[in-house]
Formats: structure tokens, C-alpha cells, sequence
């Protein structure tokens, strides 16, 4: 399957804005599938990371580690990673057409880039909606353009920085969907 990964993030980064726009009030505190934090602390870390993905395109850090995130959307959740979506993206836009981009993870091409962007922004979404009863189900169809980039970066973050929980077998029969969310060590069956 060819992946145009600009398109992919815009995608993931509606799919993001969708679960965080669906969150209750009082839902924040809410435990989810990425065991460690709250609803709002994987919002905050999504946004984060997606500012970490292109700090070395747009030369700024962001505002705090993405894995202690600090709380920066007391004031409007979807305003505050609306607009860090739409800076980011417009990072990774700037070097649309470039062969080597620098990130974290070593250079890559742009499109590629974009991908992985989308790959942390997608899961984070669906971690979201699954923590908060929203039926916003990791689509087969972004499950299958996810794959690729997955392959490539999941066991390097999580054998490189211990990012990602070990994966988890799952029946035969599995969903591509769930595949995936497995493959990152989510529990696609995951529940509150």
C-alpha cells in the first residue's frame, strides 16, 4: 500500500481533534489504555509530542517534556491542540518536497516523517476516545496506512527510549486495527 503521509496526518490530527472536541468535563481525570496517565496527561503528551516530532524543523522544544507532560490546557483543551496541530503541520508542510528531514528518531524523508506524526497522533486519539466511552474506533482503513510506519519505528522507541509497552498476542482473527494497537501494547479490548 503506497501512503501519501501528509495526507495520513491530516487524517490522524482530525481523528486527535475529534476524541479531545468528544472528552466530557469531567472526564480529565479519567484513567485510559496508556496505564500511567489521565485523559488529560495523554492530550497533553499527544500535543507534545507532536511539537517534539518537528522541533528540529521549526527550531523550537517544546513547552515541556512529552513524557512528564505538564499540563498547558487548563484554559480550552481543543483550542491549545488545535492550534499546536496546525503549527505542526505546517512545519512538516514547509519540507513537503525534501529527501532528508532531521527528527528525533534520525532523518527521514518528509513523507515519511509525516507518517510517524500520524502514527503517535492516531493512537493517542484512540486512546482518548476508548478512555472516555466515545465510539471513534481506530478505522481499518488508517490501521492499514499506519502499518508501515509502525513497522519501522515502534520497536526502535520503544527499544531506544522504553516508550511503548512490550506488544501483546492477540486470537487469530484479529482486526488490522487491532494488530496495530497491540503491536504499540495496547489492549485492543481495553475498557474503563
Amino acid at each position: 500500500m503506497t501512503v501519501d503521509g501528509f495526507k495520513l496526518l491530516a487524517d490522524a490530527h482530525d481523528y486527535l481533534l475529534t476524541a479531545v472536541r468528544g472528552v466530557p468535563a469531567e472526564a480529565w481525570a479519567d484513567p485510559t489504555p496508556c496505564t500511567e496517565w489521565t485523559v488529560r496527561q495523554v492530550l497533553n503528551h499527544a500535543r507534545l509530542d507532536q511539537q517534539a516530532l518537528v522541533m528540529q524543523i521549526t527550531g523550537a522544544a517544546p513547552e515541556s517534556d512529552p513524557f512528564e507532560p505538564e499540563d498547558a490546557t487548563a484554559g480550552d483543551p481543543v483550542a491549545e491542540l488545535a492550534a499546536v496541530l496546525e503549527a505542526t503541520a505546517a512545519a512538516w508542510e514547509s519540507r513537503r518536497d525534501d529527501e532528508s528531514v532531521p527528527t528525533p528518531m534520525g532523518p527521514m524523508p518528509a513523507d515519511v516523517g509525516t507518517a510517524a506524526a500520524a502514527l503517535d497522533a492516531g493512537i493517542h486519539a484512540w486512546d482518548i476516545a476508548r478512555a472516555t466511552g466515545q465510539d471513534l474506533p481506530l478505522t481499518e482503513e488508517m490501521a492499514e496506512a499506519l502499518e508501515d510506519i509502525a513497522a519501522r519505528i515502534v520497536d526502535f522507541v520503544r527499544d531506544s527510549f522504553g516508550k511503548y509497552a512490550p506488544p501483546l498476542v492477540l486470537p487469530e482473527g484479529a482486526s488490522r486495527a487491532e494488530k496495530l494497537l497491540a503491536f504499540t501494547g495496547r489492549d485492543p479490548r481495553w475498557s474503563r
